[in-house]
């Protein structure tokens, strides 16, 4: 969701700020500030928009101060407006704050401070709340940590922010939303990603929940939220987290889709023990359940096909924002195998949490194997595939079902011996000529409803395909289970209608060239994905023949490309589409 930054340095912070926001704009991208303490007070520029456009506008990277924090913003109170950009102040202006997160109780507190210390609203945000209680409690302290105990016990929901004090101070709490401590040689950063850091940082503390941290004359202490002295571990940074860019590609996205026949070898790339603990833990679970948020949940069906059918394993997927409704029916000492690529989603925190209430133990596969969800969890297993910047998951998500096809095998005893060599030679045959892709992006590109079909473990491959391509073309997509297209989608079907379907040549094809035949006869038009022609078929979208059971691996490719260039076509840029976020770290 939004980024939070703070900057304590002996030179001028303002420029940093804003370089290190653009790193983390994927994070929320509404609009964008910069506060600043210089020698009088405390400076704020903000405005509506992405990082580059706002900046070039006000100039927030020219203000001049060495103490100073920033934010980009994903709108969750209020409208995406100036007044409700961060940071916001205090009524006094000696306290500027950058918050992400959600303050559940905000109404209660906003009409207090109105009614009881006569505070004056500037914003429509449940932020403005988190400055204006500071200034209450530091007027009565004169002590920032006692003004930062006080406040913690005012607010309900889970948050993040950093403050920054007119004398110099400057303090990060954390409530369930991330938040890292940067370690620089003279500098000291407060962020909510790694991302966000310079390149002359390469230490962090990972602040616990319940933390907060106070900087002061380039120094931090640590405390709980009782006020104790917190004990700390410092950690160094993954290279592949360090200066992350585009490099040759105009797009992350882009840059992401074509580092798959890189990342793809490397997914769960484990000590081999530890990965045999990891399957070893799966076995022994009387009951499994497999939990996600969007494309992870896709990735959670996945794991039912192959732990099934491979292993004899009976496994449910659940949801992730549904677990809470079905936690009654959670079997108590049960294993929850749950998947984040961010491993800081709330809603999978949140299923974590209510497993663990019913004594289920905890495995995860994430992307960071420092987030919280990692920390929270018996056993993690790593993507390995670095920084994902494109708000729609591309390399995330076949590298999360690589793994799932590593943990099937080892279940089965090394019954499917995939060769992954032999999967990233097909990604980089299908990645060395997009022009055919390109081309129907071009014809399709004034469609307004796309289906995307397929059958068995190809239907969560459907799912995921239509998502990439509502995510960033804003086109209504609907992945569909082949067989149910008599049940009711094909009263949609008509010669407006585009209909990609899945169809590599395996026990689904006979089938699925019958749903064809029935799309057909509607007079939609029909995208084939195969290995194999059809003459049914308006645009055939060619793969590599492979081995039957891996065609879910290889599969996806031409869906990514198909919502890359049709997002492309439509003027649309596909790393920062509207309305998303790229980690969903608020209920």
């Amino acid at each position: 969701m939004c980024s939070i930054l703070g900057l304590s340095s002996d030179r001028d912070v303002a420029p940093i700020i804003v370089d290190s926001l653009k790193k983390m704009e994927y994070r929320g991208y509404d609009s964008v500030g910069v506060a600043v303490k210089n020698e009088s007070e405390i400076s704020v520029k903000k405005g509506v928009g992405k990082v580059k456009d706002v900046n070039n506008d006000i100039q927030m990277d020219k203000m001049q101060g060495h103490s100073g924090i920033g934010h980009t913003r994903w709108a969750t109170h209020g409208g995406v407006t100036v007044e409700n950009a961060h940071p916001h102040l205090c009524n006094s202006s000696s306290i500027g704050v950058v918050h992400n997160g959600i303050i559940e109780n905000y109404a209660e507190l906003r009409k207090d401070l109105e009614k009881n210390h006569n505070v004056v609203f500037k914003s429509s945000t449940d932020t403005e709340v988190i400055p204006n209680l500071l200034q209450v409690y530091f007027e009565k302290s004169h002590d920032v940590k006692r003004a930062v105990m006080d406040t913690v016990q005012r607010l309900k929901g889970h948050y993040a922010f950093v403050a920054l004090f007119k004398n110099g101070e400057m303090v990060g709490v954390r409530n369930h939303e991330p938040l890292i401590l940067g370690i620089g040689e003279n500098d000291l950063l407060l962020t909510s990603d790694v991302i966000g850091l310079p390149e002359n940082f390469n230490s962090v503390v990972y602040i616990d929940n319940n933390q907060f941290v106070i900087i002061d004359d380039h120094k931090h202490k640590i405390y709980d939220f009782q006020g104790h002295a917190a004990q700390f571990a410092i950690k160094k940074i993954p290279k592949n987290y360090q200066n992350v860019t585009k490099g040759e590609y105009e797009y992350f996205t882009a840059k992401e889709i074509f580092e798959q026949p890189d990342t793809i070898l490397v997914a769960g790339d484990e000590d081999n023990d530890y990965l045999q603990k990891i399957v070893d833990f799966i076995r022994d679970s009387d009951y499994v359940y497999v939990t996600g948020s969007g494309t992870s949940y896709h990735i959670s069906v996945i794991a039912k096909y192959l732990f099934s059918r491979f292993a004899g394993k009976k496994v449910e997927h659940v949801m992730a924002s549904e677990m809470k409704y079905s936690s009654r029916y959670i079997i108590p000492n049960s294993t929850l195998f749950a998947i984040s690529q961010s491993g800081e989603s709330a809603d999978v925190l949140e299923a974590v949490s209510i497993c663990k209430k019913k004594n289920a133990k905890i495995l995860s596969m994430v992307n960071s194997k420092n987030s919280a969800l990692a920390r929270d969890s018996v056993f993690s297993i790593g993507l390995n595939c670095g920084p994902e910047i494109g708000v729609a998951a591309t390399k995330s998500f076949t590298s999360q079902m690589a793994i799932l096809y590593k943990i099937a095998d080892k279940l089965c005893d090394g019954c499917l011996a995939v060769d992954f060599k032999t999967v990233s030679d097909a990604y980089a045959k299908m990645l060395s000529d997009t022009s055919k892709i390109q081309e129907l992006a071009k014809a399709i590109k004034d469609i307004q409803n796309l289906f995307v079909i397929g059958r068995g473990i190809h239907y969560p491959i459907s799912k995921e395909g239509a998502l990439k391509i509502k995510e960033i073309t804003y086109v209504h997509a609907e992945g569909i289970a082949g067989g149910e297209l008599k049940h009711g989608p094909l009263a949609l079907m008509d010669s407006s209608t585009y209909v990609i379907v899945i169809n590599p040549d395996d026990d689904s094809y006979v089938d699925n060239i019958s749903s064809v035949h029935e799309i057909k006869s509607r007079e939609a038009k029909v995208i084939g994905i195969s290995n194999k022609p059809d003459p049914s078929y308006d645009y055939w979208i060619q793969i590599p023949t492979i081995r039957e059971d891996l065609y879910p691996l290889i599969e996806i490719i031409p869906l990514q490309l198909i919502a890359y260039y049709l997002a492309l076509e439509r003027k649309i840029d596909p790393d920062y589409p509207k309305n998303l976020a790229k980690s969903v770290t608020v209920k």
